[in-house]
This record gives C-alpha cells, structure tokens and sequence, in this order.
C-alpha cells in the first residue's frame, strides 16, 4: 500500500536535481557570469536585447552576470547562440577565469 507521498513517475522521467541535491558553486557562477557580460558588452547589445534574443527574462540575464544563478545546457547554448559565439567559448571564458583567478591566490606551505 503506498502512502500517498511516493511519486508514481518512474525515476528515469522525473524532470530537476534529485531531492536535497546541492550542486551550486558560486565562483563559477560568477565566472560565467562575467563571461556573458564581457561578450554582450563587447556585441554592444543590452540585457534585454540578450535576453530576448535568446528567450530568456532581462531579470534571468542579470543573475547570471551576477553570479546568482548557474543556467542549465540548454539556456548555455542560447545566450551563446544569441551572442554569436559557441557555448563552449562561454565555458572556456570562464575556465580561463577561474585558472587566471587560481594562479593569483598564494599557495599555502606544507610543513616539513
């Protein structure tokens, strides 16, 4: 007898993270972040034109310049579509971030 609370969606169908799943990770949010920002200014295009470009909100654009949000594949594939670049250069901008970002940190010693 089932309790009432069990989905009855089979596991493979279910849509999001698993429950309790906490996967965000602020600095690569703001690294990509700042990827798209660095590529929409450098198209000269607004928020609001990238976002409507990509079908996106204005609000969704600006969380992700901010850091705030981390977008899904999809929505990775249509800010890069709508800057005219590949969404692996939007990856790889922010790769090159966080890398240049790991270099300027001083290393911790290990005691002999």
């Amino acid at each position: 007898m089932s309790s009432g609370t069990e989905s009855t969606t089979p596991q493979s169908t279910r849509r999001g993270r698993p429950k309790g799943t906490t996967t965000f990770d602020a600095p690569t949010a703001i690294a990509f972040g700042d990827a798209v920002r660095q590529r929409r200014l450098a198209a000269g295009i607004a928020q609001e034109t990238l976002a409507l470009v990509s079908g996106t909100d204005r609000s969704f654009v600006g969380k992700v310049e901010r850091g705030e949000n981390q977008p899904s594949l999809v929505l990775i594939l249509r800010l890069a579509k709508a800057l005219g670049c590949r969404g692996s250069d939007l990856v790889a901008d922010a790769e090159a971030t966080l890398a240049s970002q790991k270099n300027e940190r001083p290393c911790k010693r290990m005691a002999s």
